[in-house]
């Protein structure tokens, strides 16, 4: 069962030209976002971020994620699974990751159509949700400070 919680992860890589960040457009949609998904059953959101990763692009992040300060919360009603949750419950968090992911190759999932590495500049003007946005500021200042947190 999913838990009600959303993660959120940002992966990048440094390269000559500078920091690129992966960005993703969502199956069937036209916007485009990070690596996203929800916990499962009592998976803390650091496992659920790794799995996700695993998941939706193919790379192991294990050992190599950032916790982010960058937190939303999501409206119950935008998730199928939400008729499981307690009634209460009227919105659910979202844990912001960043991941340095060097050299690794991504292999998109049916979740998504398309994958572009961009700036954090060309980040900033494709993503659709404001909280991609807010996470992606807070990496570049990390970055600009010489992030080196791990979750």
């Amino acid at each position: 069962m999913r838990a009600p919680y959303q993660v959120l992860i940002l992966p990048f890589r440094r390269t000559q030209r500078g920091v690129e960040f992966a960005v993703f457009k969502r199956s069937g949609t036209s916007y485009w976002q990070f690596v996203s998904g929800g916990g499962e059953d009592d998976e803390r959101p650091v496992e659920a971020a790794v799995r996700e990763m695993q998941e939706e692009v193919g790379v192991n992040v294990k050992g190599r994620l950032v916790s982010l300060d960058a937190k939303t919360t999501i409206p119950v009603n935008v998730f199928k699974d939400s008729a499981n949750w307690d009634d209460a419950l009227l919105v659910i968090p979202e844990h912001a990751f960043a991941s340095d992911i060097d050299d690794a190759e991504l292999v998109l999932s049916s979740e998504h159509d398309e994958l572009k590495w961009v700036t954090a500049e060309q980040a900033n003007s494709l993503l659709k949700w404001d909280s991609n946005k807010t996470a992606l500021w807070e990496v570049c200042q990390r970055l600009a400070r010489g992030m080196d947190e791990q979750a």
